[in-house]
This record gives structure tokens, C-alpha cells and sequence, in this order.
């Protein structure tokens, strides 16, 4: 289903790319990462395009649930371990200078997208003692931030680390007047990318600097990305008819839930997993059971599966009018990557890994890509350069991924020549393997059987069925297919049939 910021914003269609160009800064991607880089490179005077392969914002942009906080879960105690004071600190100010940038661009650009200042919490009902270390380690950095039991949030908690003046927004709004002025081409799918050159099947862009803001940068080499990050799923609903109460909220607690307001809709996000790894229940039901607890006779009725209201038409105290689901791309050492894609090509750019907090990563990004090409200084290259190595920081997430890569790919190239003849029921998936060919299999609930090749065309990791959201996920790199092999995700640049 649409996130309620698709549902209520239009932003005007811009025509494909017609023929070849030459230009001085090419920027892959059309959402907020992408979008502000070009913003800011064209207000420094540079010729500038965006190429989308959709429109504009719809990838993960229209999927966040677009809050604009430094407060980035319990990570700060964690960041003076691994990187020391003075980057922990440089991470908090990065942060903060980007909160305030949003809210400098809303007033001078005059953008009306419900940008709001609000305090954020980070909380749990349980561990007050990791939030006190935490909160700690944040005023230790100059974070706004503190400890209190006393919060806005309408159930009782252990405590929270309160960090002030945050805000929130209507991403699409915000995007759509911050693009007005900007050459884009949508519906223009890059193919390939050598040198200064960029192919796409409208024509041939030239550009002396380009920016892969594609969430996910889909070269493989030399920049090694695959083998750096993985990817995470997340879910959202948005919930009407409750009591409101003031703040944004973030939990500690491993199934914990994250909530902001957007006017009188409450929404309600968690369920996370790795991308291509799903779990008995998933991530919808999740949030269903973490809602239950306190909203006991919420209206489910329009979630996928659910063929009955839990409450009595016309009793209900909530109701849910919208869900939906994100993917965020997770670095071995929780730092995003930002900055030239690598020492072999010093005219690329990347932003990605940006974890649970794209919002600010994006501003992030858009104004160090933008200094890096202008050739100014800026004093956040060194913490988020994608040529940093920090092993203690992340060996046991390189394991891990590279454990589940060898596997998806080992799944995904050789098999046992057993026949399977089962069909799936209904509403389900089966993976069968044929001779030593292996096909995913779903019956829709007409009866109809959909056929896939189930080895990704990235890597050729075997994939897995997503069966709340009726799709083929990549556990190895988390592209992502509908169950007709269309492509849903990067770092894929094709369907799985193509």
C-alpha cells in the first residue's frame, strides 16, 4: 500500500532523457539524498541533472517516516568505544547542523511541508540503566539530549534520553518544492556506468563528477559496497482516531516500537529484519501485537490478511488507514558512507548506509558531495569516508554478512538434481528445484500460478519468499522482486527475467 506522504502530495511528472548530453555534474537518483545534492551543487553555480529511473521520491524518501533527529537509537556510547570522543562528537555535530539546515531551507525557501519542531525520545519499559549510559554519552558530546522519567508518552516506561528541538516533515512536500527549479529526467534508468560516461536506453550522459545517490550504488566495483552493508526491511502503520500526545519516540527494546505524529494520524513503525530473511511472523503482525497492548480495540481490518476488525464496527478506538514498509542499508560499522566512491575513481560520488536515518544522512551528504566537487573544505570528510577501514568497529558484521553471502551464493549456483513436483496452495510460495535449475513458485489467489528464476541477478544469491509483502527477497544484498519478477529494490538493475 502507498505511505500516507504518497497519498497526500502530487509532484509534477518530468520527461525521460532525449538523446546524448554533456554536463559537469550528473547525479544518479531522484530522491532526498539526490535531490538536495543537486540543490546545493546548482545554487554554487554548477551545471547539474538528476536521472531518475521512476519519478522523483519514490524510492526510500516516500517510504521514511521522516523524522529530522540526531537522536539515532543507542549509539553514542558505542561511537566513543569504537571511534573515540572527538569523532563521536563530530558524528552529534553533523547531526545537529543538519536538523537546523532543514529548518533554514523550509523558512528562506518558504516550504510549506508540516516541518515541526519536536523534542525525541529514545525509550524503554524496561532498561533504565542503558538509557543513562547513553544519556550520558550524548551530553558528553554536546547533544541536546539528557535523561528523564518523565515523558509525554502516554504508557509507562523505564525512562528516556530526551533530546531537544528535533523536528519532522512531510518529506514529499518538502522534496517537491526543493526540485522545482532543477533539471531532472524520471523514467531514465541508468544501465551502466564507465569512466565519465553514463548509459542509459534514452542516451549517453557525459559529466566530469558524478553522484550514485541510488540508495544502494549498484557498481560492484571498485567501490566493493555489497561487501560492506546489507540491507534491512522495517514496517509502518498509520493509525487514526486516538488520543494524540507530543514528541517522537524511539525504542531500546528488541521489539520495541518507534512512533511520530503527522496531524492526527499516529504512525507506528518496527518489525525490522534482514532483507531476504524473514521470520515466523512478520513484520506487520509485529506491530499489530506491540499496538494491541495499548490500543486493545484498534481496527486492523485494512492490514493484508486480516478479514475481521479485532473491535466492533462503530467501537473501535483506533484505526488503521495506511501501512507500508522501508529498506535501509546498514555498514559494518553503523557509519554511513559519504564521499568519493573510491581512490580509483576520484570523479564519483556516493551517499549510502545510512541506516535508519535518511533524513539527516541525506542533508549530510548533499553538503560534503557538494564541497567535495567545489573543492571546499569540510571537516566530516575524514568520519564518513568510504575509504575508511575500522575493523574493530566492524569485523563481526563482515563475518556474519560474508557467511550469508557465501551461502545465498553457494543456494544459488549449485543444487541436487531432485524433482519436486508440490505446487503451493493458494496465497502461498514454494521454492522447487528442477534438475539443477530452481524456480520460485506462487499461486495467487485466483489459482494462478506465477513462475520466477529464484537466483538473484546481482550476485546470484538464491532468493527467499517474503510472504507479507508477497515478494522475492535477496538475503545476500537485498534486491528485492515481485512474485511476477519485476524488480522492487536495488542494488538489481534488472528484473529477474530481463
Amino acid at each position: 500500500m502507498e505511505s500516507i506522504w504518497s497519498q497526500t502530495v502530487e509532484i509534477k511528472e518530468r520527461e525521460p532523457l532525449k538523446g546524448d548530453r554533456f554536463v559537469e555534474v550528473a547525479v544518479i537518483g531522484g530522491g532526498m539524498a539526490g535531490i538536495l545534492t543537486a540543490y546545493y551543487l546548482q545554487k554554487q553555480g554548477k551545471e547539474v541533472i538528476v536521472l531518475e529511473a521512476d519519478r522523483i521520491g519514490s524510492g526510500q524518501t516516500k517510504d521514511t517516516t521522516a523524522k529530522i533527529t540526531s537522536q539515532h537509537g543507542k549509539i553514542y556510547s558505542t561511537l566513543i568505544e569504537e571511534y573515540g570522543e572527538r569523532k563521536a562528537r563530530l558524528y552529534v555535530k553533523a547531526n545537529e547542523e543538519a536538523v537546523k539546515e532543514y529548518g533554514r531551507l523550509v523558512t528562506n525557501e518558504k516550504i510549506e511541508c508540516h516541518f515541526e519542531r519536536r523534542n525525541s525520545y529514545l525509550y524503554s519499559v524496561s532498561d533504565e540503566e542503558e538509557l543513562k549510559k547513553e544519556a550520558k554519552a550524548a551530553e558528553k558530546l554536546g547533544a541536546p539530549a539528557y535523561f528523564t522519567k518523565e515523558t509525554p508518552f502516554p504508557f509507562p516506561v523505564a525512562g528516556a534520553v530526551c533530546f531537544e528541538k528535533q523536528a519532522q516533515f512531510h518529506p514529499l512536500e518538502f522534496l517537491k518544492a526543493i526540485s522545482e527549479n532543477l533539471t531532472i529526467y524520471e523514467q531514465t534508468p541508468v544501465i551502466y556506468v564507465a569512466g565519465h560516461t553514463i548509459d542509459t536506453k534514452q542516451g549517453k550522459v557525459t559529466a566530469k563528477h558524478i553522484v550514485f545517490a541510488t540508495h544502494y550504488p549498484f557498481p560492484n566495483m571498485p567501490g566493493f559496497y555489497f561487501a560492506r552493508q546489507h540491507q534491512e526491511r522495517s514496517y509502518v502503520l498509520a493509525i487514526s482516531d486516538i488520543p494524540k500526545w507530543e514528541g517522537m519516540y524511539y525504542s531500546i527494546d528488541r521489539e520495541g516500537l518507534s512512533f511520530r505524529w503527522f496531524e492526527d494520524i499516529l504512525l507506528v513503525g518496527g518489525g525490522g529484519h534482514r532483507t531476504g530473511k524473514q521470520n515466523a511472523r512478520s513484520g506487520y503482525e509485529k506491530l499489530v501485537k506491540g499496538v494491541k497492548i495499548n490500543y486493545p480495540e484498534c481496527d486492523f481490518s485494512l492490514l493484508v490478511n486480516q478479514n475481521e476488525s479485532t473491535a466492533e464496527k462503530g467501537r473501535h478506538k483506533g484505526k488503521v488507514i495506511a501501512y507500508w514498509s522501508a529498506q535501509d542499508c546498514i555498514s559494518h560499522d553503523d557509519l554511513p558512507f559519504i564521499g568519493r566512491f573510491s581512490m580509483l575513481r576520484p570523479y564519483w560520488y556516493v551517499a549510502t548506509g545510512f541506516k535508519k536515518w535518511g533524513m539527516t544522512d541525506s542533508m549530510i551528504s548533499a553538503r560534503l558531495i557538494c564541497d567535495q566537487i567545489c573543492g571546499q573544505e569540510n571537516i566530516y570528510e575524514s568520519l564518513f569516508t568510504p575509504q575508511r577501514l575500522n575493523l574493530f568497529a566492524s569485523w563481526k558484521r563482515l563475518c556474519l554478512d560474508l557467511k550469508i553471502s557465501t551461502l545465498g551464493i553457494i543456494k544459488g549456483h549449485f543444487h541436487l538434481p531432485i524433482a519436486k513436483k508440490e505446487m503451493p496452495e493458494k496465497g502461498q510460495a514454494k521454492i522447487l528445484r528442477v534438475g539443477l535449475k530452481s524456480y520460485g513458485i506462487y499461486c495467487d489467489l485466483q489459482g494462478i500460478l506465477h513462475k520466477v528464476s529464484v537466483k538473484c541477478p546481482h550476485l546470484g544469491c538464491e532468493l527467499e519468499w517474503n510472504d507479507a509483502e508477497k515478494s522475492w527477497d535477496c538475503p545476500c544484498h537485498g534486491s528485492r522482486f515481485d512474485y511476477d519478477g519485476n524488480l522492487i529494490d536495488n542494488p538489481s538493475q534488472i528484473s529477474i527475467n530481463d
